[in-house]
């Protein structure tokens, strides 16, 4: 397992990375973090916590990153995909607190030829579990030529 920055095997630029840092991976697999600080995105200083329903995103960046990190070390470059949807996103609290560094650990289920893959999901903290799903995702070949074809 190469060290990659979590910007070097995510599609995205700031503010939308939401994740801290890849942790591990392998073929099948990835845990990354997400250090709710002040600075998060979608960070309600009231309250000062994130909502759980952002657990979906940090979840589908987690599947990103371990794409990512395999293309990378395919020597390919990094290519974007698509949250096609959550199954059974069951959140266990309301919200993610200030200052917890929470786990999100990735496993792939399914993967077709055509790019599409489920992943079951979840996030935690120690032994905490405060959310879990099954998460579809769509990588096609060329997601540049697909946009296209679906405008």
């Amino acid at each position: 397992m190469t060290q990659y920055s979590i910007e070097a095997v995510l599609p995205h630029t700031d503010p939308m990375i939401l994740l801290s840092r890849l942790v591990s991976y392998d073929q099948d697999s990835a845990i990354c973090e997400v250090d709710i600080t002040p600075e998060s995105a979608f960070y309600n200083e009231q309250t000062q916590t994130v909502a759980s329903y952002i657990g979906t995103e940090y979840m589908a960046q987690s599947i990103a990153a371990y794409a990512g990190a395999l293309a990378l070390d395919d020597n390919l470059p990094v290519k974007i995909g698509f949250l096609i949807g959550s199954r059974k996103y069951k959140t266990y609290s309301p919200e993610f607190k200030l200052g917890q560094i929470l786990s999100v650990s990735v496993k792939k289920l399914f993967q077709e030829d055509s790019g599409l893959s489920v992943f079951e999901c979840r996030i935690f903290e120690g032994e905490t579990v405060f959310a879990e799903a099954k998460i579809n995702v769509f990588q096609p070949e060329d997601p540049v030529q697909f946009l296209k074809e679906q405008q």
